[in-house]
């Protein structure tokens, strides 16, 4: 399980140069001009994960294969989107299809490259995206509402229950507020996640900064942050230009070209660990002469629905899962250490699994 993230904001903010860099391919046209990127490119590029490779070695594996994402580039979006300017209506169609949005901001200035609303105001930008967001799905719920709100009052429960968390969205939006906001039980997570609003969605801001300002972030940068956290988002510092460079460079350059501008890793590696908290999502390990694997499961996961990850058949006829914390399958040099060392556990139906566990599954056939 990996997740979908749609690149979303105005035009000329770097969401194709970014794309670019990410997925290491030139698939997206980056160009200084709005909409020139129609359709949504999509880009499956490999999680890094440094735990990976240790496990790999330690058990002697023969192949590593790390847990993949997916990054959709969208086509910029402008104001009055909600209505059918620009691109718009395209827009909301593929936005509706990501797990969440990481929506790029331009944090830096040049002259060379037009802003379409002729500012740099990144708060302003994502208030402007934002806004065309909300006005899509108080529109989308206004007229599901009416015939629903007919059988709610003829008695129907599941259609009173529809129309209550309908309204709960409906209130939030009225207010200016994204419907994310909304105070649910949890049984009302799912049907709530169902209604598919794009405001919904977890929100990630993306700061595209100017190469000076990768490092420290910058008085735009700063801003977005401020704005994240009032509102409980993600926030990441990207230089666009920087990791561009650094996807054209050979592996062995690239550590020395980051360190160079002061920075430790590539920002693809920030932005996975941001997606990653912002969805929950945590990482296992399976490990062996064949093959160390890496999996992604949602936070909270129990032990048969990561088995199902692998294979349905491992979920519906689990038994146990032999785990050992990734810690002690390191510290014991794998698996006959860790047993050794009283670290190999068997756990039940009821174990929720922890990052970087590494597990092997019984189940019948």
């Amino acid at each position: 399980m990996g997740f979908k993230c749609g690149i979303v904001g105005l035009p000329n903010v770097g969401k194709s140069t970014l794309f670019n860099a990410l997925t290491q391919t030139a698939a997206a046209q980056a160009a200084n001009y709005p909409f020139c990127t129609i359709e949504p490119n999509v880009g499956d590029v490999a999680v890094p994960d440094d735990r990976l490779d240790k496990l790999a070695a330690i058990a002697h594996s023969a192949q590593v294969i790390p847990t993949r994402i997916t990054f959709v580039d969208i086509a910029g979006l402008v104001r009055g989107a909600s209505k059918g300017e620009g691109l718009g209506n395209q827009f909301l169609a593929n936005i509706r299809e990501v797990d969440a949005i990481a929506h790029v901001l331009r944090c830096f200035e040049d002259s060379d490259i037009t802003h379409v609303e002729g500012r740099i105001d990144p708060a302003g930008d994502a208030e402007t995206v934002e806004t065309e967001l909300m006005i899509a799905d108080l529109e989308s719920l206004e007229r599901r509402l009416s015939p629903l709100e007919k059988r709610a009052k003829t008695g129907e429960k599941e259609a009173k229950q529809q129309y209550d968390l309908m309204m709960k969205a409906v209130t939030l939006l009225r207010d200016g507020k994204p419907a994310r906001q909304a105070d649910l039980t949890p049984e009302e997570r799912e049907p709530y996640r169902q209604l598919n609003l794009l405001t919904s969605k977890p929100v990630l801001y993306v700061c595209n900064v100017d190469e000076g300002s990768a490092a420290n972030g910058n008085k735009f940068s700063n801003a977005v942050e401020e704005k994240a956290k009032r509102e409980g988002a993600g926030v990441v510092v990207i230089s666009a230009r920087i990791e561009e460079e650094v996807a054209q460079l050979p592996e062995s350059e690239r550590a020395e070209f980051l360190s160079s501008m002061g920075l430790e890793e590539p920002g693809l590696n920030r932005l996975i660990r941001a997606g990653y908290k912002l969805l929950g999502l945590i990482t296992f390990f399976t490990a062996g002469p064949k093959e160390a694997r890496a999996w992604t499961v949602t936070k909270g996961s129990r032990a048969p629905q990561a088995a199902g990850v692998i294979h349905t058949d491992f979920e519906h006829g689990f038994i146990r899962a032999e785990t050992i914390a990734y810690p002690d399958y390191v510290a014991n040099n794998g698996e006959a250490g860790a047993r050794d060392a009283g670290k190999f556990r068997l756990e039940g139906k009821e174990y929720v699994v922890q990052d970087g566990d590494v597990m092997h599954f019984r189940f019948n056939a």
